[in-house]
């Protein structure tokens, strides 16, 4: 869905702004883990790319790579791989949910990768329809006189763009909204979990989900799309 989350934020609270510093410093704040929601589940386990038995329950999941899937569109991140992960139980079935239950394993790696809090990729979020506005030095440097930086031979990089405090702030929000819900929830229950990976995508060749928490454990093979 082509979209701008910069058309459709809305500006942080300064207690929201609070929260995702503490975040970005490796805090949980608890104000934060509130506000997250999750993702609407989909109808059965069997919608996902894979599932297995976790004692009575189903844990259901999805590899998204370096995408982000959030309701309103799908931004992107270079540092990090997400996993869609869905519980499924009985009627009446309740859980205690919590990020820190899972793991990765990427390419057969001895030891696995656990998972870290929405507020850790924050930093690293782009949307793919933002498009820059066009900087003075990028204006100069069309210029016939070649005025920008060094001159009409200088090499040096462009300056990157800077995104607007608001489209940060709504593309946050969005991601901890669409982050996997702490505490005891009813069931079904689906959000987004993260993982740290800053390789290209195409070098994943395996991927395995592992959970460990109150249902049990058990290990869910993904697909590397």
């Amino acid at each position: 869905m082509k979209f701008s989350l910069l058309r459709s934020c809305v500006l942080a609270t300064g207690v929201f702004a609070g929260a995702l510093c503490l975040y970005s410093q490796g805090t949980p704040a608890k104000e934060a883990e509130h506000e997250t929601q999750g993702m609407p589940p989909r109808a059965t386990p069997g919608d996902y790319q894979a599932h297995t038995q976790v004692g009575s329950l189903t844990l259901a999941a999805e590899f998204d790579g370096h995408f982000v899937p959030v309701p309103e569109g799908t931004l992107t991140n270079d540092d990090f791989v997400v996993v869609e992960t869905a519980l499924f139980g009985p009627a009446d079935a309740k859980l205690k949910l919590s990020w820190s239950d899972f793991s990765i394993r990427i390419n057969g790696k001895k030891v696995a990768t656990p998972s870290q809090p929405y507020g850790m990729v924050a930093s690293s979020l782009k949307d793919p329809n933002w498009i820059p506005p066009e900087s003075e030095g990028d204006s100069k440097s069309k210029t016939k006189f070649g005025s920008a930086g060094g001159g009409p031979n200088d090499s040096s990089p462009p300056p990157t763009p800077k995104v607007p405090i608001e489209l940060r702030r709504a593309m946050t929000q969005h991601t901890q909204k669409a982050s996997l819900a702490e505490g005891e929830r009813p069931l079904p229950q689906a959000g987004l979990i993260f993982f740290p990976f800053s390789g290209k995508a195409k070098s994943i060749r395996t991927v395995e989900l592992i959970y460990s928490g109150p249902a049990g454990q058990a290990t869910l093979e993904l697909r590397p799309e």
